[in-house]
């Protein structure tokens, strides 16, 4: 783990939470020496931390072999909850989906990747695996471009400078020029297409769902298979679904943020 640390800096839990990163489609049960390999820890090290988190409930330890638990989502799902998208999203994501037969989802920015923070999906073949959690590198996505375009110009350079964490290859960053027309041409349309750009056959269009102070912590999207929709129809017949739906979910996320609040 390198790098200057502040002085507050508490070492084991960055270890800890190093450690259930390392857990995921690819290393869903793990050995010792696999978990120590991963993140990079002696045995010792990486022993004491999993029979903590075994302790704690986030981990399985069986004949050898750790995997997390369900509880590991309390850790995610706070988050998501403290924000109120979830809760905010789910009756408009659903009447998307019911009125498109396509999937939807909500992500947010986080460094160079895209984070799902909500879905709802339906049962199609998808070349990517999608959850709640999910990462993807941000210019490789409808979602990402609109984050990106909803920060200001110096922000968005900075966010495309960190390393993605999602496993797969970043796109490449355009010249600044360029770059600055790309997001000044999404923030100006409301809307954001990326076409096969994240893998084969996926297809998605993205617009932002702006809080109370017209911020844009959050995007919704319509992703469909390459074969079977169109570009045209994305944007013909699904993007006003779309700008509906996100609309909505950004009202009653204003009002939500508006509450009145106890002391």
């Amino acid at each position: 783990m390198a790098g200057d640390r502040g002085p507050d800096f508490i070492e084991a839990l960055a270890r800890g939470l190093e450690v259930i990163r390392h857990f995921g489609p690819d290393g869903a049960e793990m050995s010792l020496s696999e978990v120590a390999a991963a993140s990079s820890l002696a045995r010792p090290t990486a022993r004491r931390i999993l029979l903590t988190l075994a302790e704690l409930g986030y981990v399985n330890a069986y004949d050898g072999r750790y995997s997390l638990t369900p509880r590991v989502l309390e850790l995610g799902m706070a988050y998501v909850g403290s924000l109120g998208l979830w809760d905010m999203a789910r009756p408009h994501l659903q009447r998307l989906v019911s009125r498109t037969g396509e999937s939807s989802s909500m992500a947010q920015l986080d460094g160079s990747d895209i984070v799902y923070v909500a879905r709802v999906a339906v049962p199609k073949l998808i070349a990517l695996r999608v959850e709640i959690g999910t990462r993807f590198p941000s210019l490789r996505t409808s979602q990402g471009k609109v984050l990106l375009a909803g920060l200001p110009f110096e922000a968005a350079q900075r966010a495309l400078e960190e390393h993605t964490r999602s496993g797969l290859p970043p796109a490449p960053v355009p010249p600044e020029g360029e770059l600055r027309d790309m997001l000044d041409a999404v923030r100006a349309q409301g809307w954001a297409l990326a076409d096969e750009e994240l893998a084969p056959g996926v297809r998605s269009i993205a617009v932002p769902v702006p809080d109370g102070a017209g911020k844009v912590p959050a995007t919704m999207n319509v992703t469909v298979h390459a074969a079977e929709t169109s570009v045209e129809k994305l944007q013909g017949e699904y993007l006003p679904l779309l700008q509906e739906a996100a609309a909505d979910t950004s009202a009653d996320w204003a009002r939500w943020q508006a509450r009145p609040r106890s002391a």
